[in-house]
Formats: C-alpha cells, sequence, structure tokens
C-alpha cells in the first residue's frame, strides 16, 4: 500500500482565500499605516527615544499582520501554482500590501537620517534601544536611499516589475512538462531521473529536459535580462559600486569577506570537485562521464528508500540527541500540519521553510520521493524551521537571519542527521559510499553554488554594456561550471540551456553565494563541536539561532572562536571536504 504523505493545512492563517477576515485585515492595517504616517511623517527626527519606540513597536505590528496575509497567499500559489485563483489572489494580496507599505516608508528614512549625535542620545531610551540592530541596518543604508517619493514608486511598483516577472517563471515552469518514453513529467520529476541507477534512463530525461528548456530558452532570456536590468538601474540610482554590493549590504557582510571566500573555493577547485568526479568516472568505469551522469548513485544502485515514518525518526532522533529542546521544536512540525511533502503536479519544485510572520510559525514544502536525498532535504528545512522558531523570539522587525547565517542551522542539521544515518549503519562498504554521497553534496552546496555567482556575476556586469542573447549567457553557464566541474565531466551542447532552470537567478539575484558561506561556516563549527573543544557549544549555537538578526556573523562567531574574515576560516572548512574524499579515494 501506497504511503500517504503529509499535505499541510494553512488554516492558522485563514480559511480559505475567500475568506472575508482576509478584507477585513487588509482594511484594518491599511488604517493603521495611514493613522501612522498622518501622526508622524515628517516628525521622527523631532520624537524623543520613548517616542520613538513607541511609533516602532506601532509599525512593527503593522508588517507583522501584513506578513500574515502575504504569507498565506504565497504559501497557497506554492502549493498549487497552476491554479488561477490562487495566482490571482497571490497578485493582488501583494499589491495590496505593497500600498500599505508604502505609506510607511517615511518611517525608514527618516530614523536613517536622523544626525548621528542626536540618534546616539535617543538610543539611550530603553524603549529604542531595543530595537537597536533593526537601526543600525537601518542606517547602514542611509547613503543609498533616494528621496521618499521615489522610494514610495519603487516599493508601489515592484507587484508589476521584478515580482510580475518571478510570477511568469514560476508559472511557465509550473506548465512545462518534459517527456520520459512517452510519460509527461514535471521538472521535480525529470530532474530526480538525473539520480537513477540506469545510465540510459539518466541520458533520455537530461535529453528531455536540455530539449524543453531550449524551446523556452526566448522566455527566460527576456526574464533574465529584465530583472538584471531592473536590478541594474535601482543599483545605479542608489549609488552602489559593484552589482554584488546591495545583496551584500542586506546580508550585512562586506563586500571584501565574499570576495575572500569566493576567491578561496574557486581557487581550490582542481583539488576538490576536479579531484573528486575524476575519481568517480572511475567508478563509474570511465576516465570521464556526461553532465548527466554527475549525480548518478555512486553504490550504482538508488540505495534503500525510507518511509515517511522512517525519515521523521531520524531527523527527530538526530535532534534530539543533540540537544532536548531542538527535538522538541522539531517535533511541532511532525505533529501538526506544518510540512507538505507531497509530490503533485502543480506545486511548487524544490523545498523551502517559509518563516511566515511571527505571529503564526513557519511551513515545510519539499517533495519526498523516499531516498537518502530527501532525508537530508528534509533535516536541512527542519533546521530552518527550528532556527526561524528560536529566532522569533525577536519580534517582526529582527527575527529575519542575513543570509550570512541563514544557512547555519540547516547545513548543521544535514550534518546531525548524516551522523546519525553514519553512525548506524553497520556495513563499512556502506558507510564509505553514504561518506561519498555527502561529499557530492557538499561540493553541490559549496563548488557548485560559487560557480553559480561566478555565473551571475558574468551576466549583471556583462548586462550593464547591453541586453544578453540566449548564446551569451550560455556560454556564460558553460565556461563557469567547465571551471567548477573540471575535465573528469563531459560537457556538450545539451548543457548549454541548464543555466535556465534554477529559481534563484530569476528569485534572488546573487542569493546563492549564502549557500557556500553556510556549508563552509557549519564545516568549521562543527570540527568545533566534535573536538569537544567548547563545553558550552550548545548554549552558544542556541544563542546564535536565537539571535535572529541582532547579530552580525562575525561577532555570532565569537564564542566559537572562529574569524570568517581570513581565508583560513574558509580553508578550514574546505579542509574537511578535502580529507573526506581522501577517505574515499580507492573506493569502487
Amino acid at each position: 500500500m501506497e504511503e500517504t504523505l503529509p499535505v499541510w493545512s494553512l488554516t492558522d492563517f485563514y480559511d480559505s482565500i475567500n475568506s472575508q477576515k482576509i478584507e477585513t485585515d487588509l482594511q484594518k492595517w491599511s488604517n493603521e499605516a495611514l493613522k501612522l504616517q498622518n501622526e508622524y511623517d515628517g516628525r521622527i527626527g523631532s520624537l524623543s527615544g520613548s517616542e520613538l519606540g513607541n511609533v516602532i513597536s506601532r509599525f512593527e505590528r503593522i508588517i507583522s499582520a501584513v506578513r500574515k496575509i502575504t504569507s498565506y497567499a504565497d504559501l497557497c500559489f506554492a502549493s498549487d501554482t497552476s491554479n488561477p485563483e490562487f495566482a490571482q489572489h497571490s497578485q493582488n494580496m501583494s499589491e495590496a500590501v505593497n500600498t500599505i507599505q508604502s505609506k510607511l516608508i517615511f518611517l525608514e528614512l527618516e530614523l536613517a537620517s536622523i544626525p548621528e549625535e542626536q540618534y546616539l542620545v535617543t538610543l539611550k531610551d530603553e524603549a529604542l534601544a531595543h530595537y537597536e540592530p533593526w537601526l543600525r541596518l537601518i542606517r547602514l543604508n542611509a547613503e543609498y536611499n533616494l528621496e521618499p517619493r521615489l522610494e514610495k514608486l519603487l516599493v508601489e511598483q515592484s507587484p508589476t516589475n521584478r515580482q510580475a516577472w518571478v510570477r511568469l517563471f514560476d508559472e511557465t515552469f509550473s506548465d512545462l512538462r518534459f517527456d520520459f518514453k512517452g510519460e509527461q513529467l514535471t521538472e521535480t520529476q525529470i530532474l530526480n531521473k538525473l539520480t537513477k541507477a540506469d545510465p540510459a534512463a539518466r541520458k533520455i530525461a537530461a535529453t528531455s529536459l536540455s530539449n524543453v528548456l531550449s524551446n523556452n530558452l526566448r522566455l527566460f532570456t527576456l526574464v533574465t535580462n529584465t530583472i538584471s536590468k531592473q536590478k541594474e538601474t535601482e543599483d545605479r540610482w542608489r549609488g552602489y559600486k559593484r552589482v554584488i554590493s546591495s545583496r551584500n549590504l542586506a546580508n550585512d557582510v562586506d563586500d571584501e569577506v565574499v570576495d575572500t571566500l569566493v576567491d578561496t573555493v574557486t581557487q581550490r577547485m582542481p583539488e576538490l570537485s576536479h579531484r573528486y568526479y575524476k575519481l568517480k568516472a572511475k567508478w563509474l568505469g570511465g576516465e570521464t562521464m556526461h553532465w548527466w551522469d554527475r549525480n548518478a548513485p555512486v553504490a550504482g544502485d538508488e540505495g534503500r528508500k525510507y518511509s515517511w515514518k522512517e525519515a521523521c525518526e531520524i531527523v527527530q532522533t538526530s535532534f534530539e540527541r543533540f540537544d532536548p529542546e531542538m527535538g522538541e521544536l522539531a517535533k511541532q512540525f511532525f505533529d501538526n500540519p506544518w510540512i507538505d511533502a507531497e509530490i503533485r503536479d502543480g506545486k511548487a519544485s524544490g523545498a523551502f521553510s517559509h518563516p511566515s510572520a511571527t505571529t503564526v510559525h513557519p511551513y515545510i514544502l519539499m517533495n519526498f520521493e523516499g531516498y537518502s536525498r530527501d532525508v537530508m532535504t528534509l533535516a536541512h528545512e527542519m533546521g530552518h524551521g527550528v532556527h526561524q522558531l528560536l529566532a522569533a523570539e525577536q519580534g517582526e522587525l529582527m527575527s529575519t537571519t542575513p543570509l550570512t547565517l541563514a544557512e547555519t542551522a540547516s547545513v548543521f542539521s544535514e550534518m546531525l542527521t548524516f551522523n546519525a544515518i553514519l553512525i548506524a549503519e553497520k556495513s563499512e562498504r556502506t558507510k564509505r559510499f553514504l561518506l561519498a554521497e555527502k561529499i557530492e553534496d557538499m561540493l553541490n552546496t559549496v563548488v557548485r553554488q560559487v560557480a553559480f555567482h561566478n555565473f551571475e556575476y558574468l551576466v549583471h556586469t556583462h548586462r550593464k554594456r547591453g541586453e544578453l542573447s540566449s548564446e551569451q549567457i550560455s556560454q556564460f553557464w558553460v565556461d563557469t561550471q567547465k571551471q567548477a566541474l573540471g575535465p573528469g565531466i563531459i560537457i556538450d551542447n545539451s548543457f548549454k540551456p541548464l543555466w535556465s532552470y534554477i529559481p534563484h537567478f530569476v528569485h534572488s539575484p546573487f542569493y546563492v553565494y549564502a549557500y557556500a558561506f553556510g556549508d563552509c561556516l557549519v564545516n568549521a563549527l562543527w570540527q568545533v563541536y566534535q573536538d569537544g573543544s567548547n563545553p558550552e557549544f550548545n548554549v552558544h549555537y542556541k544563542t546564535l539561532l536565537r539571535n535572529g538578526g541582532t547579530v552580525r556573523f562575525d561577532r555570532a562567531l565569537d564564542p566559537f572562536a572562529l574569524n570568517p574574515s581570513k581565508p583560513e576560516f574558509w580553508n578550514k572548512g574546505l579542509d574537511m571536504i578535502s580529507s573526506m574524499i581522501d577517505q574515499v579515494e580507492d573506493l569502487q
């Protein structure tokens, strides 16, 4: 009998998209925003610390309420992107909420422009001091802010600018079907075929994937060009010097730190990914292998399948063994309808943990087939979910974790779960295969994501000179992926259009380095955890998660005696991958 997988219930938000309460809430919080604007627009600089604290508290309540509205709309859409009613509702809510938020633009702009001496005086008031971490980031943006009317225009236009192109991308992919031996598969299903044991099946899937993407490449090229140009225009008006600077500022990280990460990983690609894929080619019986064999199962088969119940028990147990409180938090997701794991037509591909609003709780989406990679995905998203629950204590304005630390809990949770599976396995041969699979996962997270970053950098840099053709973008893709994968992987023309299915390039330009940042950071953290040199590790780790966006990444790592501003830090994380490759080098 086929196992029934969980599907989330979104009634903790609203009963349905037709609920009258949505309209009531929109009207209520629109009125509150207008009231705040009428009372304080143009007056922020004249207020005392206690008065500012009260204004920000009111602002926070409005932001929390409207996030609840948009979270519900976004999650409905993710559950079925082919449903036109969900798409329409998501767009309508985005437009309505943006109109509300445009009324509040004045607050952040005026807070950013308060003279420093006056700001420091008002900050002595306890009511305002509570918001200091949020205010610090607001004031960091001061030199890049535009005049209020332009900022308001950008907010109100966003649903019909970049967000509209994101929606077009998502809905297009939702409708695409890929032929596999006469069966019409979704994007998730065809990508899963690339991990199958049968070489012929992988080739058929790769050909189908490439052909469908090629047939739609004109549209994806237009989407990429438009989003890149829109970003370039706004960056230029704001005065950002580099194409990545706006993302780094949002992540509260210096350009130089990201440069160090990217340069360190790029320099070590030959000894990491190049070496590993040459080994894998030999394990598969040749000197090289085609790009569609990169994720072929190392053991020659797809390995055992896990039931949903088994996957939940493994993840739950690994969390509990590390820390009972984290185990209890994870248990809430399994005990409540907060996870959507079913594979079905129209559902968004991939996986995520959506933080929603701090007044509700996170929701996890994934597509569960039952393989070990799915257990790791569950652990990854559960790490995000637990992190989001802990950080919610900071309130709506300070719970969001910058991307520099956003992948910490997810990757660390993967390591906990992988370690639990490895310890439970009795066969040394199987352990080595599991180790090889983990290496591939780490290479995908570190090397591949930095290669994605290098690709994006070329696209956005060259887009400044004019619109890019599909061929130009595809060539950037091929060049950066060859650099990352090395001579062990055969890259032919069928590989060229594959850049177009990566959603991060459209949803969040320059997001991808966060995965490499997080993986290397966790590798360093993991070594501190494993060697027992920090007896208060669990306490410090949970504090890092609880801090949300209140503590900058470098200060957050001080209790672990780690310094991410130095190449040695990143090399420490990469050394862990290299040593794991050493362990499986003679694997047959």
